[in-house]
């Protein structure tokens, strides 16, 4: 079997997208091996962080002034579907530190030239609840808080930070930003991440206490919004034109096609060699077992191809100078809102079919199950925070949840 040392690129350039895409399919063996060491240890190995840098997956969304491969984002979620194929914590932890080069691209150079400027492989995690107590001072802001769920802090060196700025004028809106902040600023809590699913994606506690972060160092929502972000004016591809939040809400909604994917195979492996110790009777001789697997396969590729599709018509869009439709990205958040709670579905539905050999924790059905599950409680994969601006861009009103 091929190994990610054995699969480089045939030059000294950027890789193809199938050298990436074998790249990761090459490590589903060893990312299963390593499963329950995650879980344990409730963080991905360092060893596994090593060999998605050497094999370049961190750089396929970053500009290539600081030598990433700025590729079609398509790259990047089949990538991370291979990844949580072998294990769901690692690809979801890839998909929150992978996008994170997108976001950091549309900060102001300055900002850019301090993460990567020494380092370009140094990786950048996150927390965008908008916690932080922010009170701006000259050239800046004060900041403090404590946020949680930041996936994959223990292997960065910088964290992205939400909070609300005041209102300037008595009675004017917030102004949501992302903070941008270097480890020497946060401390992290290792303690706190005890959860039945996604046990390795190691998204611990940030604590800041009282620090100063300069103007350039800060992301306006607004700006994300309205794709009128300060790094466009240096990382000029069209991939860049792109709204933020349509990169980040796939991020945490694809490793569940690839908790999907784990999951129907697992189901035909358990069907293959089942009998029903009470009835005699062979699974694989079960229609309505072959039913429930027939519509996960086809249910998963469904949502493959919808993903697919999606990226594929924006970076045509975006190509073509122009800018995506508010009902477009609309319900194209719609869509990745939804993969979480329907993959979860699918996956029930297998499980319950499989008899007493499936719930055993030595199943291999039984993590992604869980993994996917877990997966539902992100708030971009709750599709009630969608279904009004679907409707409501359709009759040519202003989306209410900005983040789109």
């Amino acid at each position: 079997m091929a190994t990610v040392a054995d699969i480089k690129s045939t030059s000294d350039d950027i890789p193809t997208a199938e050298e990436l895409v074998d790249r990761a399919r090459a490590m589903i063996p060893t990312l299963k091996e390593r499963a329950k060491r995650c879980i344990a240890e409730r963080d991905i190995p360092k060893e596994t962080i090593a060999e998605m840098q050497e094999a370049g997956f961190f750089r396929i969304l970053q500009p290539r002034r600081f030598g990433g491969y700025e590729m079609h984002p398509n790259v990047f979620f089949d990538v991370q579907k291979q990844l949580a194929q072998g294990c769901m914590s690692t690809g979801w932890m890839y998909g929150v530190l992978g996008c994170h080069p997108y976001e950091l691209a549309l900060f102001e150079e300055k900002a850019q030239q301090e993460v990567w400027g020494e380092d370009n492989s140094t990786l950048v995690s996150s927390t965008y609840q908008p916690v932080g107590k922010v009170t701006p001072v000259e050239g800046g802001f004060r900041l403090s808080g404590h946020w949680g769920f930041s996936t994959g802090s223990v292997h960065s060196d910088w964290v992205l930070l939400g909070a609300m700025i005041p209102p300037q004028e008595e009675g004017g809106p917030p102004d949501m930003r992302t903070f941008l902040l270097p480890r020497s600023d946060y401390t992290i809590d290792r303690d706190n991440w005890h959860v039945f699913g996604l046990q390795g994606t190691g998204s611990h506690d940030i604590i800041v206490d009282d620090v100063f972060v300069p103007e350039y160092r800060t992301h306006k929502a607004s700006d994300g919004f309205a794709c009128t972000n300060p790094g466009q004016e240096v990382n000029t591809a069209p991939l860049y034109s792109l709204p933020w939040a349509q990169l980040f809400t796939r991020s945490v909604s694809t490793a569940c096609l690839g908790g999907l994917r784990a999951a129907v195979n697992a189901a035909m492996t358990i069907m293959e060699s089942r009998i029903s110790t009470n009835t005699g009777k062979a699974s694989k001789a079960d229609p309505i077992l072959h039913a429930a697997i027939a519509k996960a396969h086809a249910q998963g590729l469904e949502m493959e191809m919808t993903l697919r599709a999606t990226f594929d018509q924006m970076m045509e869009i975006a190509e073509s100078g122009e800018a995506l439709t508010m009902e477009q990205r609309a319900l194209f958040a719609y869509n990745s809102s939804n993969v979480a709670r329907r993959c979860a579905a699918l996956i029930d539905d297998m499980v319950q079919l499989l008899g007493g050999r499936a719930i055993y924790t030595s199943s291999e059905i039984i993590q992604p199950w869980l993994d996917v599950s877990a997966a539902r409680a992100h708030v971009a994969n709750d599709p009630n925070n969608r279904t009004a601006d679907v409707i409501g861009t359709q009759l040519g009103q202003a989306p209410t949840f900005t983040f789109v």
